[in-house]
């Protein structure tokens, strides 16, 4: 059985098609419509069409999407894109498609389903999927499954506050959330750049500040050490949560190559483990961008 996978962004809806063994039959790539959920929900449904005209079969559909879908409601909540917060959209997407088999999962859930699957997670029972973009996502998965919870919230870390918070980290930034000091406040590309501004009165991208501190630049290498620290921090509470035995990393920031090795030698002081070692590791995405949509196909078990 061939499965379509959907990636619904803010500036981008991503499809693809994979076969029963993962290898990818078919893509596409176009512009989310701006402000309106009805050409959106009309612009998903047009691409999976498309898709499954590509490979001239008809798939099962899987979409992931920002925010959850409340089980208590039926409708996305929590969603960064505000035009999907308060709608039906599973409802809606099965209606235009006129079919019931479609899945939706939260975006970082996906995420975290393909690397569990078939990328840096692969044969691990617990794996925690972790977002450092413009926002701060998780997902869980076990044993190849996405854990929801009965919120639909399970995994959402970027919105506990930051642990262990030194005095001059009280109370913290103000979060879209309406609280202060959120982990998505200290650990996000924006707020991660923001530090460094505050620092060294120059704004690069969070990659540049990454290299400047690979290359020496006295600034850059304070503020990615402070960044590293609040990491570990972070992590060795879901550490001591959940205990994944592969924690992977997506999101622009996922690609500073320092993270690997300097937050495991950091999480070392937080995690409750002492004396044994700390068996979690700390990958980078194998897929890549594309790991976002390869598991909202995954979202149909084999």
């Amino acid at each position: 059985m061939m499965r379509i996978g959907i990636d619904l962004g803010g500036s981008k809806i991503e499809g693809v098609v994979l076969d029963g063994a993962g290898c990818e039959q078919a893509r596409l790539r176009i512009v989310t419509p701006r402000g309106s959920y009805r050409e959106t929900v009309q612009a998903v449904a047009d691409a999976v069409r498309a898709l499954e005209g590509k490979v001239g079969a008809r798939c099962r559909v899987g979409v992931g999407h920002p925010g959850a879908l409340s089980p208590a409601t039926g409708l996305i909540k929590n969603a960064n894109s505000t035009m999907l917060n308060g709608q039906p959209l599973d409802r809606d997407l099965r209606q235009a498609l006129g079919r019931d088999d479609v899945l939706l999962s939260n975006d970082a859930n996906c995420f975290a389903v393909s690397e569990a699957v078939d990328g840096a997670g692969r044969g691990a029972s617990i794996v925690f999927g972790v977002i450092l973009g413009t926002g701060v996502g998780g997902g869980i998965v076990l044993d190849g499954r996405p854990l929801l919870g009965v919120q639909a919230i399970a995994g959402e870390w970027g919105h506990n506050a930051l642990p262990l918070p030194h005095d001059d980290e009280r109370p913290g930034p103000a979060c879209y959330c309406g609280r202060h000091g959120c982990i998505e406040t200290w650990l996000s590309g924006p707020a991660f750049e923001r530090q460094f501004a505050e620092q060294a009165a120059r704004r690069p991208r969070a990659t540049e500040i990454a290299e400047a501190a690979r290359t020496g630049d006295v600034e850059a290498k304070r503020c990615l050490e402070l960044y590293c620290d609040r990491l570990a921090r972070g992590l060795a509470s879901v550490i001591n949560l959940i205990d994944p035995q592969v924690i992977v990393l997506g999101g622009g920031l996922s690609k500073i190559e320092a993270l690997y090795e300097r937050v495991p030698q950091l999480w070392r002081r937080y995690v409750f483990s002492e004396p044994d070692s700390i068996a979690t590791r700390l990958s980078p995405p194998q897929h890549g961008d594309a790991s976002g949509v390869r598991g909202a196909a995954w979202l149909w078990p084999s």
